[in-house]
């Protein structure tokens, strides 16, 4: 067995010493939660009618709103934090003093206050009739600045060379950053990514500050405005609401690595300004070969080249 250079490859005692910790915390682990069950069973959380509760229609139906309030404040905050944190990250890689300390200010700002108020004050000050678009914004702003710093660390993680042989090419700033430096930051970035926007719709959550109908407000609802046997199922409406935001992250999580691997299948190329000649970011060097000779007095020599 080779051992790592981080650690040393364990002997044989200390992976039966290995084997029988880890024996012995599951177990640990199996009595706490037997211990769990069988206290919840003693008081009755347990019982049958507590999940009865879920085969009426009026609950279901409640459920159902529920969620699709949840996607469609997550639907909105998830767009406007993509577009946000793009419109971050570049004023911040801008090259005018302004615009990126303005950038910075406002990213270093939103990101240091706690989600919650910034949604609490958004509703308060401006749409207090509109709880919808304040959680949607509150979510927008806080995450659109995470994505922001995401963006920037997947630009300046692109080899230089990459966007010295863009310039090479004749392409301006703008088609440096949206056609070669951009589309690979993406690329790269996109676990990141998509793990902010699973936070996104969990943070969902946190519109039950504001009154909003999401999962979480509801299952509020129906625990405390429901009584079973003289008690009120928490139990079984936690277990059933996280089992749906567990189900919706996964079916986030499953969407996010079958569009990573599309984009791994993908030809990335970067194309001259004449549209002559495509160019694969891989290689800069390449980029500098492969550039199209225009106007040079060995033009009519390439061409002759090329034909042969």
């Amino acid at each position: 067995m080779s051992a790592s250079v981080l650690y040393d490859a364990p002997g044989p005692k200390a992976r039966v010493r290995n084997r029988i910790f880890a024996v012995a915390g599951s177990g640990i682990i199996l009595a706490l939660i037997a211990v769990s069950i069988m206290r919840l069973e003693e008081k009755g959380h347990l019982a049958y009618e507590m999940w009865d509760i879920f085969n009426y229609a009026g609950i279901r139906q409640n459920i159902a709103d529920a969620i699709l309030a949840t996607l469609k404040a997550f639907g909105i905050a998830a767009v406007g934090s993509l577009v946000l944190g793009v419109l971050l990250c570049v004023g911040r890689l801008s090259d005018h003093r302004a615009i990126s300390w303005l950038a910075t200010g406002f990213i270093e700002l939103f990101r240091s206050i706690p989600l919650l108020i910034t949604i609490y004050a958004v509703w308060v000050g401006f749409l207090t009739d509109y709880s919808m678009w304040a959680l949607a914004i509150g979510l927008s702003i806080y995450n659109g600045c995470v994505q922001a710093e995401v963006l920037r660390a997947g630009i300046n993680s692109v080899p230089k060379g990459q966007r010295e042989a863009a310039y090479a090419l004749g392409m301006s700033k703008t088609q440096v950053m949206t056609h070669v430096l951009m589309p690979q930051a993406i690329r790269a970035m996109l676990p990141t990514i998509i793990s902010q926007l699973v936070v996104t719709l969990k943070d969902t959550s946190l519109g039950f500050i504001i009154l909003y109908p999401e999962l979480l407000q509801t299952a509020r609802l129906i625990a405390s405005n429901t009584q079973v046997n003289g008690q009120y199922p928490y139990v079984s409406t936690i277990v059933v609401i996280g089992t749906i935001y567990i189900a919706m992250c996964l079916a986030l999580s499953g969407l996010a690595t079958w569009i990573e691997k599309r984009g791994r299948r993908a030809k990335t190329g970067i194309k001259s300004p004449e549209g002559d000649t495509t160019v694969v970011t891989a290689d800069a060097t390449q980029a500098v070969l492969n550039t199209p000779v225009i106007g040079g007095a060995d033009a009519g020599t390439g061409g002759g080249g090329a034909g042969n």
